[in-house]
């Protein structure tokens, strides 16, 4: 009995080495993209200024770049400790994991499977590896499900779930989606715990009030949220069939718009094991122990009421929030479900279907080792290195400008933005932050300089053609053309000097 038990610590404690070795795998290969940057550029502002930075930004409350803020007085602003905070992050969430499969009852191979499906999500590496507040978001949801579970069941923890959840919302909105969860658990399970979640919510509420003010206060003076997530696909089929494969991709991750969005062939297989298993457990509910279905009813709530709050609010509001960042929340419940659903099945099918699905998880993961990432904003710091810090630089769109300014911040190089070039089609999903002033916002006719560089997206560096003939017809001629190739995109950074 003492050697099993032995067994199965030593397994639990491999899997946790694989947990974190796929997310310190390749952590700074790398550069900052636009949605880190501002976290850093956030993480910068002083400790009077930084909360009204943030509350113009509205889509995000402030304790993540709090702590980025402490992170970086701590250990600098390299990138392999930036990225770290989220990696520590995504650790923590470990212990309230395994927490919640144990106040749940759940056997052993359950428990296993569970965090072998959560070790090599592809999703979960991804954004514990990104300098953003997802990883964050993940761990205090499983810490508020599990301190939620051990209220629910023996009435424990009340005050600690009440401080979590506090925090949870404000990390982000979508914190908010586990509460709710909490409310409908005991709505249709024990209403005699309903008074106290009602509470517990209440609380929050009036936590939260301040920030609700401070991101009120902030839409005054600004564009509103069609800046930040107008440009979001309302859960049409596509967007569903993506998120379902990001839901459950193993290893395998989107770094870029240039790679594919899945992989699959791969993937399809592993789908079809996971809804085969879980239709077949469903199916039989009824007849599942006791203990089971007890186990299964709170996480299927935990998994679904997220979900379907998103894709009515997608629908219903004017704008939507889809998105599988955001309902991370629901990632681990989904994954101990489709443990408990796979460790159900009579023995030889379980083991056949575990064969199955390490096999298939075997190829995305050789081809992750393999792919070399080359993501296109990464060139805009080595092509402007170059340039002498008397040039100044402008850029055709504002994706380029804040990459561009954070680069060079510090080196008193100007960054300019120009508006209006023809044959230059700006992504409405990036913008220069509110409140933000450091780069300017110029028309051509009003360049004078003698010497500039202009930074733009494309293959075309013809100075007759746009959008440099723009600068051509002010008199400007190409001195030297840098330019970068990653994917399908070409980065050019173009020195002009007057005739």
């Amino acid at each position: 009995m003492r050697q099993i038990r032995y067994t199965h610590v030593a397994a639990i404690l491999l899997l946790i080495a694989a947990y974190v070795g796929l997310r310190l795998w390749r952590l700074t290969e790398t550069c900052l993209w636009f949605d880190e940057i501002f976290s850093v550029h956030a993480a910068e502002h002083s400790w009077n200024s930084i909360l009204n930075f943030v509350a113009l930004d509205l889509i995000h409350p402030p304790l993540f770049y709090v702590l980025l803020k402490f992170w970086i007085s701590v250990g600098g602003e390299s990138l392999l400790w930036l990225r770290m905070l989220p990696v520590v992050f995504s650790i923590f969430a470990i212990f309230p994991f395994i927490a919640l499969c144990r106040e749940l009852k759940l056997n052993f191979w359950t428990q296993a499977l569970a965090l072998f499906l959560l070790a090599v999500n592809g999703s979960l590496i991804k954004y514990a590896q990104e300098v953003r507040m997802y990883s964050l978001l993940m761990c205090l949801s499983l810490f508020s499900m599990w301190l939620f579970v051990r209220y629910f069941y023996r009435g424990k923890n009340f005050t600690a779930l009440v401080v979590v959840n506090i925090l949870l919302v404000y990390t982000h909105y979508f914190g908010w989606l586990v509460i709710v969860s909490e409310i409908v658990a005991v709505l249709l399970l024990n209403r005699a715990r309903l008074r106290q979640v009602l509470s517990m919510s209440a609380i929050a509420c009036v936590a939260f009030l301040p920030w609700l003010f401070a991101v009120i206060s902030a839409a005054q003076s600004g564009p509103r949220l069609a800046q930040n997530i107008g440009w979001m696909e309302r859960p049409g089929l596509r967007e569903i069939t993506v998120f379902v494969f990001d839901l459950t991709e193993l290893f395998y991750h989107q770094s870029s718009s240039g790679d594919p969005e899945s992989l699959y062939p791969y993937s399809v297989l592993i789908l079809l094991i996971m809804v085969a298993a879980a239709m077949f457990f469903f199916w039989r509910f009824r007849n599942q122990p006791e203990e089971v279905r007890s186990a299964a009813v709170p996480l299927l709530i935990f998994g679904v009421v997220p979900i379907l709050v998103a894709f009515a609010a997608s629908w219903l509001f004017p704008y939507s929030v889809w998105g599988i960042r955001h309902l991370i929340i629901m990632i681990a419940p989904v994954m101990i479900l489709i443990s408990m659903s796979l460790a159900r099945l009579k023995p030889i099918i379980f083991v056949v279907a575990m064969v199955f699905i390490i096999l298939i998880a075997f190829v995305p993961s050789v081809f992750l080792y393999l792919r070399v990432q080359s993501n296109v904003w990464c060139g805009w710091d080595r092509q402007t290195a170059k340039l002498e810090q008397t040039t100044d630089i402008y850029a055709a769109e504002e994706l380029i400008a804040y990459h561009i300014w954070f680069a060079r911040r510090g080196t008193g190089q100007k960054v300019f933005m120009v508006h209006g070039l023809d044959g230059v089609r700006e992504d409405p999903a990036y913008f220069l932050p509110r409140g933000f002033d450091e780069v300017k916002t110029v028309d051509v006719a009003e360049i004078d300089a003698e010497r500039i560089a202009v930074a733009f997206r494309g293959g075309n560096a013809d100075e007759g053609q746009p959008p440099l003939r723009a600068f051509s017809e002010k008199g400007y001629q190409a001195v030297s053309i840098s330019q970068g190739v990653a994917g399908p995109e070409t980065t050019n950074v173009v020195v002009l000097e007057r005739r």
